[in-house]
């Protein structure tokens, strides 16, 4: 069976999406061709030629590019069978059916691509190609422990094409990425894991990481990054697997997400991350609000978050925050407190400038929904944008939101330094507060920090212009040019 697998968007990264059913369909003898539209351009003679064409959907910005391409592909190849698969398929299945998708598939997706293939060529095999008018059989969320093969990345763009490492004062470095495990234990309310997942979390066996990671470095990587919605979920898995890591591959440098919660509860292992390699951490903090934290149920506290913060300094381990701080709980007065926070403790460099605009992103089958305070503040859902829309009832912080994105957007543009990006915000912030901006100190302006070239959309509505730059193809990286970052 001749097959097309799709990725429209993921952070910059080579798919794991495509990589992992790559290896499932092509070891049972389908041919396979994996397209990821944010670094190539569309193959049409393929898509014309293949019976099913499946398109991963791991996060908001890939569901919304996947619905721009969907009525294409279509007219290019009205008899193909169409399966959306990964995260975002299932919350937004009504959506997707309704565009000509027949089977959708989420959670551990693989097994059901493999029946999926199986069930089309036997039913192409009677003469009905392509079975659009049969009945999904496979379930649309499975949770089934998988015996997960080695993802085969053959035939996808070099790793020289995606998001690249930039290290201050030493140029850049060629990032690779893999996945230790899926799911997540934990139930953060705006999570779009948990309308899937509900607290389920899987292990990627540590040989068939280090395989993946073996094949990358081979073929260039200098840095990897893992895609682990949580790398702490599993401590007993992450420890063991990192020392290996360092062990084969002592000059190779990776990054992990982790829960603050997690990186207060397994402090003691924080120092083992520095010693095995580790540039930097992502976590999600998403304010420094209480309340708001609360009713994120995030598991953990401002005070936590400061911990932390203290504890990576003294570590001299690199924290990047990410936050999401326009909600409906948002004032423009701890707005300002956030920016105070992150200048007191010296992470102003450790921000993407477009993170200080991101809004609460109200998807179908969130936990948000079952707040009082979101359902006086939302709209009907739009199906255009695949959220639920809100406006805030201080109209002062909707236009703030709407400023500090246009002031990131220019920066991206103009190349402007976080600093000087983040003294701009600063300005406004305060004036917008009725307040007098205190002068910021130049001291941690010193302070580069280690970060990838790539915007962090995952929980963020894009602009329409920010989804033009992601379809934007990437030009191929070589060893004289000097790289610029976008959106971070």
């Amino acid at each position: 069976m001749k097959i097309v697998l799709v990725s429209t968007y993921e952070l910059g990264r080579q798919p794991f999406g495509l990589a992992s059913p790559a290896a499932w369909l092509r070891k049972r003898e389908h041919s396979v061709v994996c397209m990821d539209l944010a670094r190539q351009a569309l193959n049409e003679p393929a898509i014309k030629e293949a019976d099913l064409i499946a398109i991963y959907l791991p996060m908001h910005t890939a569901t919304r590019l996947a619905a721009q391409i969907l009525p294409a592909l279509r007219a290019q190849n009205p008899s193909a069978h169409f399966c959306c698969y990964g995260l975002y398929a299932p919350m937004n299945e009504e959506y997707l059916r309704s565009l000509g998708v027949s089977t959708i598939l989420g959670g551990e997706f693989e097994n059901g691509l493999v029946h999926l293939a199986q069930r089309l060529s036997q039913s192409n095999g009677n003469g009905n190609r392509g079975a659009q008018s049969e009945p999904q059989e496979e379930s649309l969320i499975s949770l089934e422990r998988l015996r997960f093969e080695v993802p085969d990345r053959s035939g996808m763009p070099a790793l020289q094409k995606y998001a690249h490492l930039i290290v201050p004062g030493d140029g850049y470095r060629i990032v690779g990425s893999t996945e230790a495990s899926r799911g997540c234990k934990h139930l953060c309310r705006h999570c779009p894991i948990v309308p899937v997942y509900n607290g389920v979390f899987r292990i990627v066996p540590r040989e068939i990481v280090l395989e993946d990671v073996r094949r990358q470095v081979a073929v260039g990587a200098q840095h990897i990054s893992f895609g682990d919605p949580d790398f702490f979920n599993g401590i007993g898995h992450a420890i063991p697997l990192v020392e290996e890591f360092h062990r084969e591959f002592p000059k190779v440098t990776y990054d992990v997400t982790i829960k603050i919660e997690h990186l207060r509860k397994h402090e003691e292992h924080l120092p083992k991350l520095k010693e095995t390699g580790c540039l930097f951490v992502i976590s999600a903090v998403e304010s420094v609000n209480d309340v708001f934290l609360a009713a994120l149920e995030k598991g953990h506290t401002r005070a936590d978050f400061l911990h932390v913060a203290s504890t990576f300094r003294a570590l001299d381990l690199t924290l990047h925050p990410t936050f999401v701080p326009f909600s409906p709980w948002t004032t423009v007065h701890n707005y300002v407190d956030l920016l105070r926070v992150l200048h007191e403790e010296q992470l102003t460099e450790n921000v993407a400038p477009i993170q200080l605009g991101i809004r609460l992103l109200i998807p179908e089958g969130s936990r948000m929904l079952e707040l009082e305070e979101v359902s006086r503040a939302i709209g009907p859902f739009d199906p255009q944008s695949l959220v639920y829309p809100w406006r805030h009832y201080d109209s002062r912080v909707d236009a703030l939101s709407e400023t500090i994105q246009e002031i990131a957007a220019a920066a991206d543009r103009d190349k402007v330094s976080r600093a000087a990006v983040f003294e701009r915000i600063w300005m406004l912030a305060h004036r917008v507060a009725g307040m007098e901006p205190p002068p910021l100190s130049r001291a941690e302006s010193a302070r580069a920090v280690p970060f990838l070239s790539e915007p962090w959309y995952c929980c963020a509505e894009p602009t329409a212009d920010q989804l033009i730059s992601i379809r934007r193809p990437k030009p191929l990286v070589s060893n004289s040019t000097v790289l610029p970052d976008s959106f971070v």
